[in-house]
């Protein structure tokens, strides 16, 4: 079947020569799975674990290693007499999860690399797949699976509407390719191993960086009847406790003014925010504006700077208690968005009140299908605040854990799409040979 010419776009320079196309039912054969649902299994007991599709979706990694994979046991309760040893996962094995809401995650696949000894059974809505002569080595196989041509052939055989779906048998049309050289086939996936372990690496700083900015969350701020908070910074300890106040008494009070949807323009001459993208876009503080509009100047609000804005109207309780500082001046505000103007620091109130104060906000927004948090609510809302210096040490210390926060964010997203292009270059694509 290889008179195409199938090479990669991007090769290593000691290897050479096309690459093998052959049909999957040539290379794979299906072991029989099970349909175990999830209240069939547990995390606490047993001694065979199971795959299911949901974690395949979810959670698992490309390549799986089971002693870093949190996999629930089947209940020992469940007769396993039935089902053969052959139909066991072997190291080497390819998992499919063959039903999905996504087109983009039907037959979203597993290579299984390490199993330590361990049992492990592909449950609901997968297909267990095994190399009838080992033609492909251990981890090059989830590597494989995921690139451009294979990923096009799985979701051009899926059928449905509402859940996609993939057979056996239309799994068996798709046309698997590889480099003959197992060298070259090692080469490839401990290139992109190395990458996902780079990724990783930085996910579990990222992680940790997270964890520690809700660690200061919650103590940086005076605990539910408390004056003082928990962590202080030196130069503040033993001074005065925090001042008790209603938000009316240091703040006024005012709303944005209707911006529809059809009023945000590309070219347009005013930077706005439209009350929707502060659940969606923003953080606690709002450096970049993304939205514009052509509103005559008359028909709106404009920020001030240090203003915190919050939501009057959301979908869920969540979506209220979510304050955003503005760090510009003439900023159009849009309709069904609370204005909080003070002489303290805006950037501090914003993190306390999304923090400290969530559930108690959540708590006074009304309604049930729209939920409303009003001006007047908020005008009651009681708080305690710092001085001034202290305020300011506390938003330049979450805002520059925020940065730190996004700068990791952004690297972790740049080695995704290099980890991107390497496979879509790595992995010839086939549609452009007739084979």
């Amino acid at each position: 079947m290889n008179k195409g010419g199938v090479v990669p776009k991007l090769r290593f320079s000691e290897f050479g020569g096309e690459w093998e196309i052959k049909p999957f039912n040539e290379i794979y054969s299906f072991k029989m799975t099970n349909s175990f649902s999830r209240d069939k299994l547990n995390y606490d007991k047993g001694t065979i674990k199971n795959i299911h599709y949901g974690d395949i979706h979810t959670k698992f990694s490309i390549l799986f290693d089971i002693t870093k994979e949190r996999v629930p046991y089947i209940n020992n309760n469940i007769s396993l007499n039935n089902i053969n040893l052959d139909n066991y996962c072997i190291e080497g094995d390819m998992v499919l999860a063959d039903a999905s809401e996504d087109l983009d995650d039907i037959g979203k696949s597993i290579e299984i690399i390490n199993l330590n000894n361990e049992k492990l059974l592909s449950g609901l809505h997968t297909f267990l797949a095994r190399q009838v002569e080992q033609k492909i080595i251990i981890g090059f196989g989830g590597y494989l699976f995921k690139s451009n041509s294979i990923r096009t052939q799985i979701k051009r055989e899926a059928q449905g509407t509402k859940v996609l779906g993939i057979s056996k048998g239309r799994t068996s049309n798709i046309k698997i390719y590889y480099p003959e050289s197992k060298k070259e086939q090692q080469k490839i996936a401990h290139c992109l191993s190395s990458l996902d372990n780079l990724i990783n690496a930085e996910t579990t700083k990222l992680d940790t960086l997270k964890v520690h900015k809700k660690g200061l969350l919650q103590q940086l701020f005076p605990a539910e009847g408390k004056t003082l908070p928990q962590l202080r910074f030196p130069e503040f300890i033993g001074d005065r406790a925090w001042e008790k106040n209603f938000l009316s008494n240091i703040a006024t009070f005012s709303k944005g003014k209707g911006i529809s949807k059809s009023d945000i323009i590309n070219n347009g001459n005013k930077l706005c925010i439209r009350y929707g993208e502060l659940y969606t876009r923003y953080n606690e503080v709002i450096k970049d504006v993304f939205s514009k509009t052509n509103l005559p100047k008359e028909q709106l609000v404009f920020s001030q700077k240090n203003d915190v804005i919050i939501p009057s109207s959301g979908e869920t309780q969540e979506d209220i208690a979510t304050a955003s500082c503005i760090l510009e001046n003439g900023i159009a505000l849009g309709g069904d968005i609370n204005i909080i103007r003070s002489n303290i620091n805006g950037i501090f109130l914003s993190y306390y009140l999304n923090n400290a104060k969530k559930i108690e906000i959540a708590k006074i927004a009304q309604g049930n299908t729209i939920v409303h948090l009003y001006l007047s609510q908020l005008e009651k809302l009681e708080i305690e605040t710092p001085s001034p210096k202290e305020e300011q040490k506390i938003a330049q210390c979450l805002t520059s854990l925020d940065e730190l926060i996004t700068t990791q964010t952004q690297k972790i997203a740049t080695l995704k799409e290099h980890k991107k292009g390497l496979i879509q270059q790595l992995f010839p694509n086939i549609d452009k040979v007739n084979t």
